[in-house]
């Protein structure tokens, strides 16, 4: 299994900005079978969702509710993920889990908290 650390998270005002990202690590191979890495988020009592999601190909996707306003990037060469969080929301708060997907296998970090609060 690859193992996923994240980091970054924190309290941020409303309207500030925050760059969570997430390292992978583990065997050279189960690490080089990673076809795409994305970024989740849970809040108390709310289900997990998906916030963004970026693959191999380089094919980009984002939660309606954070477009425009987080960008996700990756860095094959470092095995790590990052998300680029803007303009930020009370309701973005949530821990944010990074996720990656291997052929038969999904692997998930621990989480990061980050609370938007004034």
């Amino acid at each position: 299994q690859v193992q996923l650390v994240e980091s970054g998270g924190g309290l941020v005002q409303p309207g500030g900005s925050l760059r969570v990202s997430c390292a992978a690590s583990g065997s050279i191979r189960s690490v080089f079978s990673i076809n795409a890495m994305g970024w989740y988020r849970q809040a108390p009592g709310k289900e997990r969702e998906l916030v963004a999601r970026i693959s191999n190909s380089g094919t980009i996707y984002y939660a309606d509710s954070v477009k425009g306003r987080f960008t996700i990037s990756r860095d094959n060469a470092k095995n790590t993920v990052a998300l680029q969080m803007n303009s930020l929301k009370p309701d973005d708060t949530a821990v944010y889990y990074c996720n990656a997907q291997s052929p038969g296998m999904i692997s998930w970090g621990k989480g990061t908290l980050v609370t938007v609060s004034s």
